[in-house]
C-alpha cells in the first residue's frame, strides 16, 4: 500500500470529483488491451482505494461495462476516464492521471505486459521537443482554459452556483 493523506481528483471539466481517504493500494500501470482502449493510450495507470474510504464529492460518472465483471467510470461531459471497478469487491481503482497530484502516487508494478508496446522501453531515448515558439497561441489557450484546477472548488466553472 502507498501511504498517503487523502487523495482528491476528478475529470478535466470538473463535473465529477472524488476523494479517497487513506492508502491507495497496488499503484500500477496496466498494459492490457481493454485498458489501452479505455484510456485511449498505450497503458492505464491505476491504484485501488478501499470502497469504504472512497466518496464522490461532485457529480456522478457514467459507466461502461467493458466485460461481465468490470465497469469503467468516466465523465459523461468531458470523457475523462476515472475508475476501473469490479462492483463485488471492497475496492475501486482510480486512474492515477485523474488525481489532483498524480506525482504523489508512484506506480510500483506493471501488469499485462504481454500487450505492452514493443518499443515502450525506448521512450526515454526519444528526442525532447523544444519549448514551442508560439507565445500568442499559448497565451490564448491559457486565457481561455476550461480545465478544472487540480483542487476542490465549491462550484465549477467558478462563479456558478453549486
Amino acid at each position: 500500500m502507498t501511504e498517503t493523506a487523502a487523495q482528491t481528483g476528478g475529470c478535466q471539466c470538473g463535473a465529477v470529483r472524488y476523494r479517497a481517504r487513506g492508502a491507495l493500494g497496488y499503484p500500477h500501470i496496466c498494459h492490457c488491451r481493454m485498458c489501452q482502449k479505455a484510456a485511449g493510450n498505450y497503458f492505464l495507470p491505476l491504484a485501488a482505494a478501499m470502497r469504504k474510504d472512497f466518496e464522490l464529492t461532485r457529480g456522478e460518472p457514467k459507466w461502461f461495462h467493458s466485460s461481465d465483471l468490470v465497469r469503467r467510470g468516466f465523465c459523461g461531459d468531458c470523457g475523462t476516464p476515472l475508475f476501473y471497478d469490479i462492483p463485488e469487491t471492497d475496492f475501486i481503482n482510480i486512474t492515477l492521471g485523474s488525481l489532483d497530484d498524480p506525482d504523489a502516487v508512484r506506480p510500483v508494478m506493471q501488469s499485462n505486459t504481454g500487450r505492452k508496446m514493443s518499443w515502450f522501453h525506448a521512450i526515454d531515448g526519444l528526442p525532447v521537443e523544444a519549448e514551442p515558439e508560439t507565445p500568442d497561441r499559448e497565451n490564448a489557450i491559457a486565457a481561455s482554459n476550461h480545465q478544472h484546477p487540480d483542487h476542490d472548488t465549491k462550484s465549477w466553472p467558478l462563479g456558478e452556483s453549486p
